[in-house]
């Protein structure tokens, strides 16, 4: 076997565990969706613990499994890999900035802010908006993305991370009686741009910060 087949079989058995991996945290996050979800919703959906336990779960399945693989699988330093390390004041700032633009266009499209008490809970405040950006980006940006990268050029990678992070919304909108067009394509191109961001900051706390705040902005203060 000469070098370039001998790569090419490395490849392969590099990328294999990472297949195994997507099957199972989708697997992981159906099964979550349509089994317990419906059952921790009986904590009550505006209490601290359900928060909490919210938070929990999503750490459990989306995060720590990344970690994990870095580690023992890549053998590799997740952190550093996941860019969390190197040029994060850069990568908040940024996220700011473009946080502050995304404030401007949705009040230009939306008029002003009209939160309400009913939306402000700790489940809105925590898991799905300050938390969220660090609990999707990991997975998503920080890992599937630049594992795609590993094989393929960055759109072709970019298209791929973006349609893995429209499915795993599926069940959650179908569940919800959340889906349609307009969602997908939505969240489609959300996941697109913050690839996008991901890669010219080199820094995923600019994506993390960003995609809190427009979570934030959206199901707490403009309530869209």
């Amino acid at each position: 076997m000469d070098c370039l087949a001998e790569r090419m079989e490395e490849s392969k058995s590099r990328f294999a565990p990472f297949v195994v991996y997507l099957v199972l945290f989708h697997a992981a996050w159906v099964g979550w969706v349509y089994l317990i979800y419906p059952r921790m919703k009986a904590l009550g959906e505006d209490t601290l613990l359900y928060a909490l336990a919210n938070i929990a779960v999503r750490l459990l399945i989306w995060v720590l499994p990344v970690f994990l693989y870095l580690r023992y699988v890549d053998g590799a330093r997740p952190i550093e890999c996941l860019k969390l390390k190197r040029h994060w004041k850069r990568g908040i700032l940024i996220g700011l900035f473009l946080s502050v633009i995304n404030f401007l266009i949705t009040l230009a499209r939306f008029g002003a802010p009209h939160p309400s008490l009913q939306s402000v809970t700790w489940n809105s405040i925590l898991s799905t908006s300050l938390l969220i950006g660090f609990v999707e980006e990991i997975p998503y940006r920080g890992f599937i993305l630049q594992k795609f990268q590993e094989q393929l050029s960055f759109w072709p990678a970019n298209l791929i991370s973006s349609l893995l992070f429209v499915s795993i919304h599926l069940p959650g909108w179908i569940l919800l009686h959340l889906l349609s067009p307009a969602v997908v394509i939505t969240v489609f191109i959300f996941g697109a741009v913050m690839a996008i961001i991901f890669k010219y900051t080199k820094s995923l706390w600019s994506v993390i910060v960003t995609h809190s705040l427009n979570d934030f902005l959206s199901a707490v203060i403009f309530r869209l």
